[in-house]
Formats: structure tokens, sequence, C-alpha cells
């Protein structure tokens, strides 16, 4: 026998018959069509679209909707503008304490972070856990010093 295109056939037992359901008893899948009883599962239209949850307030719905997430563990700043300590005396050792005995700040709770906001003349030596950089640029421009603590 030839191979020509009039003699292919696919291998047997690598095509199967389409199951007719609902077509009998003797069909093999008649009356429930292998769906079961009754209920939501067995019913036409189904199957229920994604997130659906039964008529109860999906998932989706009841978080609510942010642009962003809340941080675990978010770094606080109690913050000071390089303005402010334009106040203090030349040489001056700058820290958390020594602001709030100066009354620059009032209740500081978390660790101290220089803003770079207002001039500074005077030559300081500013201890803190942050500065940006245009605060490091006017603090070390006026002859003082930045270190970071932790």
């Amino acid at each position: 026998m030839s191979l020509t295109l009039q003699s292919l056939k696919p291998q047997k037992g690598a095509r199967r018959r389409k199951m007719r359901k609902g077509r009998g008893i003797a069909a093999g899948q008649g009356a429930s069509c292998g769906f079961g009883m009754r209920g939501q599962k067995s019913r036409s239209g189904r199957p229920t679209r994604p997130g659906f949850e039964g008529g109860q307030m999906p998932l989706y719905r009841r978080v609510p909707k942010l642009k962003h997430f809340t941080l675990v563990n978010p770094k606080r700043f109690t913050v000071v503008n390089v303005g402010e300590l334009a106040e203090l005396k030349a040489g001056t050792v700058v820290t958390r304490d020594s602001l709030t005995e100066a009354g620059i700040l009032t209740s500081p709770k978390h660790a101290l972070k220089v803003l770079g906001d207002g001039e500074l003349k005077v030559k300081l030596t500013v201890h803190a856990a942050a500065f940006t950089a245009s605060a490091r640029e006017k603090i070390e421009a006026a002859g003082g010093s930045c270190e970071l603590i932790d």
C-alpha cells in the first residue's frame, strides 16, 4: 500500500466520539448529564464568574481600594529645617535633645531628620539620623559638619 494523501488515517484510538449528554439513560450521560442532582453547579449558565462567592460580598469588593499599601514598619522622623538651626550659636553640637532644650522641638518622639528649607550662616556640628541633600549642602557650605547616627 502506497502512502498517499487519500490513504492517511488517524491511528487507532486517536479520535474519540463526542459525548452526547442528556440523550437518555442508555447513552451513559443521560438525565443529569454527570452534573449531580441539584444545585447551582448543575444548572445551565454555569460556571459562575471568577470571584463569585455565592452572593456573599466577594473579596475583591471587601478589600479597600488603595493606591498604595501601608508599610509595616515605616521610618518615622522628627523633622527640622536648616532655617530653624540658624538661631543657634556658632560651634554648637546639634542633637535631638539639644534642640528640645533650645525650644526648637517640642515633643521629639522619633529620630531626627534635617531638611533643607531656609538659610544657614553659622557653623554647626549636626548629629541626625538623616539629612536631605540640600540640608547637607547648606550645613557644609556654612563650615559645619553632618554626622549620621542610628
